[in-house]
């Protein structure tokens, strides 16, 4: 049965704690590190807080200007989540009231390079522009890479990666 911290249909990636052994190969990529990554930012607003803030540091009144359509209580519980986990940090600006300017951790702006996957993703769904190089206008891919092999992996190699 899923908990709290994991979403629906996690508990088919295998007991808590339980991994593939080295060299084995998992069933699927619903592994308990996608388990993980759902539970921290798979809320509803919590990406498009993230990509909010990835221009910048933001106070309440801003993110709440931009994300048009959160109620207060959903991003007020949104930013305490994210706080929480470490990936944004929020500075008082005032104390009476309390008020506070928020931004991306370390961990938080590496939320970039997944959060620009999803929105090609989306594009690509809607059919919507996808992002292309501004040197030649064609097209980009993004593509699993081998720093130590100096080679790209892949798609059809996903099934075999080890998240060590």
């Amino acid at each position: 049965m899923p908990t709290k911290s994991q979403p629906e249909g996690a508990e088919a990636a295998g007991a808590e704690g339980e991994q593939a052994a080295p060299g084995e190969r998992s069933e699927s990529l619903a592994s308990p590190a996608l388990a993980e990554a759902l539970a921290a930012v798979g809320d509803r607003w919590t990406l498009l807080i993230v990509a909010a803030l990835l221009s910048g540091a933001r106070r309440f009144g801003e993110l709440q200007s931009e994300l048009s359509g959160i109620a207060p209580n959903v991003l007020s519980s949104r930013l305490r989540q994210l706080t929480e986990q470490r990936l944004v940090v929020a500075e008082p600006y005032s104390q009476r009231p309390e008020r506070f300017v928020y931004e991306l951790s370390e961990a938080g702006r590496e939320l970039a390079g997944p959060l620009r996957l999803l929105t090609q993703w989306g594009a690509r769904r809607t059919g919507g522009g996808t992002a292309v190089h501004a040197t030649c206008g064609y097209p980009l891919e993004a593509v699993w890479y081998c720093p130590t092999c100096q080679e790209p992996v892949a798609d059809d190699e996903a099934g075999e990666l080890d998240y060590a």
